[in-house]
């Protein structure tokens, strides 16, 4: 029977789901999988030493997460180029001696979008957040045909710094570095940062800035009911939760991993019992 160690990388993932998440879908493949949390305010160590010591135990891979997603590019071997494109990793396999880095996010979501938001108007999209997920989320909406995405950080640098990439490659007319002040005026909504986390409460937009007819989206899934969507369904908007993206990038993971071939749809059902579970339990 194949066996694979894997690891996730970040800082409060004590609440991710995604270690059951890959363990259930390899044992309805047969495969032995052990997936382990490498909590970087536990460890106490830079995300070089991390990697390199997961290397050296073994692992077969590693997902990576908040806030490390662009921090670990200098320490890999190779990036795949949907991920050099992006500026951000969240999937490192090792193998044949060399930590390649591949993104599965923008995948992740752009799935998820189409699925949960089939008709969703895309002619004017604001994205809040500009970090990896950020990044990963503004190629996915502009492949998708958003015609003009506003990026708001509060890292006005970063802001500017992904916005020029995407000019780069989708042509200077189709994004531009923004505000808040743009949702009033934006047919969708992406929050890509960490604030509605269980451990970065609150919600980054004020309540006045909804309007129904929008549509809002957030990439956060633990909780599901971030602020930001309770609030936006409040105000007559249309929404989408972030579990979709995190079930459809694990299997993209999980796939690059193992090279067997994940039931995204089992997944999927796998995540809403352990959403059931972890409620109950709470």
């Amino acid at each position: 029977m194949a066996s694979y160690l894997i690891g996730l990388i970040g800082t409060g993932i004590g609440p991710s789901l995604s270690p059951a998440l890959h363990e259930r879908e390899a044992d309805e493949l047969g495969l032995r999988y052990l997936y382990r949390r490498l909590d970087l305010d536990a460890l106490a160590l830079p995300i070089g030493e991390v990697l390199a010591a997961a290397r050296t135990a073994g692992f077969d891979g590693l997902n990576i997460t908040h806030p490390v997603k662009q921090r670990v590019l200098p320490y890999l071997d190779e990036i795949a180029p949907d991920a050099a494109a992006l500026g951000a990793v969240n999937t490192v396999v090792f193998r044949e001696g060399l930590a390649t880095g591949h993104n599965t996010d923008a995948t992740g979501f752009a799935r998820n979008l189409t699925l949960g938001l089939p008709d969703a108007d895309m002619d004017t999209v604001v994205l809040l957040g500009a970090g990896g997920a950020g990044a990963a989320v503004a190629h996915a909406l502009l492949s998708l045909g958003t015609g003009r995405l506003i990026v708001h950080d509060v890292d006005s640098v970063r802001a500017g710094i992904l916005v020029n990439a995407l000019r780069r490659r989708f042509g200077d007319d189709r994004a531009r570095s923004g505000s808040l002040e743009d949702i009033r005026v934006a047919d969708g909504l992406v929050h890509a940062t960490p604030t509605g986390m269980a451990a970065y409460p609150g919600s980054p937009v004020p309540v006045e800035l909804l309007r129904s007819g929008m549509w809002v989206a957030d990439i956060v899934y633990r909780p599901l009911e971030t602020t930001l969507l309770k609030q936006a369904r409040e105000r007559g908007c249309r929404t989408l939760h972030g579990g979709g993206m995190v079930v459809l990038q694990a299997a993209d993971s999980f796939r690059l991993f193992t090279g067997a071939e994940p039931d995204a749809d089992r997944m999927l059902r796998h995540f809403e019992a352990l959403e059931g579970e972890t409620a109950h339990a709470r």
